[in-house]
């Protein structure tokens, strides 16, 4: 039989249309940018967002690269926005290098979107240690078991690996955190939230830090 002919994907019919939402306001940002954030992540939870707190995460390395993966955040407050890996995965030795990361929440459901960047750098080690000891068992035996971003051969030796870390934490009551693993958080400097808008003719409304204040301005689409 012979095989099927596969045509490319037809990115010209890949189209929808916005219109959602009223036209977000610069004044919408009057309170600074964590109120609209919270606002916006919940109601990305209700229309449906599956993991409304996951990210994208980009970083650049010394070797002015850039990289990104999805993370899960897991803290938001005036001081920024706080997730957790293996420090030293590739994106723990590109912040060790630059110091600087962005995040992007892309909330396609509810046609929104919000990107952050400024200084990254790790949380106290305390704090790492206290959401730690809320993660599940097995998530706690993962961290021991990967060296997160190193090459593996096989799915066999990666089970391997999972298998060894786990007889050997079998009779470990509570499982210490890792030395190699832990927080990070962003400290913004710039928020940019996006809206759709009929027509690509979206909103972007723009957030800079100066000082201890928050300035916003509208960008064009």
């Amino acid at each position: 039989m012979e095989e099927p002919v596969l045509e490319p994907t037809d990115f010209d019919t890949m189209r929808v249309g916005y219109g959602l939402h009223e036209r977000l306001d610069v004044a919408d940002l009057a309170d600074g940018w964590l109120p609209l954030f919270t606002e916006w992540m919940d109601e990305a939870g209700r229309r449906g967002v599956r993991e409304p707190n996951a990210m994208v995460l980009g970083t650049v390395g010394a070797d002015r690269r850039p990289s990104t993966r999805t993370v899960l955040c897991k803290g938001v407050d005036e001081g920024g926005v706080t997730f957790f890996t293996t420090t030293t995965s590739r994106k723990g030795v590109q912040l060790a290098e630059t110091g600087y990361a962005s995040v992007t929440f892309p909330w396609l459901v509810a046609e929104r979107q919000v990107h952050i960047e400024g200084p990254c750098h790790p949380i106290d080690r305390a704090d790492s240690l206290a959401y730690w000891r809320t993660r599940p068992r097995g998530s706690q035996i993962a961290a021991w078991a990967s060296e997160q971003s190193r090459p593996a051969r096989t799915v066999a030796e990666l089970e391997s690996l999972f298998e060894t870390a786990r007889r050997r934490l079998a009779d470990v009551e509570e499982i210490p955190m890792p030395d190699r693993w832990g927080g990070y958080r962003v400290a913004p400097d710039r928020v940019e939230f996006w809206q759709g808008g009929p027509d690509r003719f979206h909103d972007r409304v723009e957030c800079l830090r100066d000082g201890d204040r928050w300035t916003a301005r509208r960008l064009q689409p």
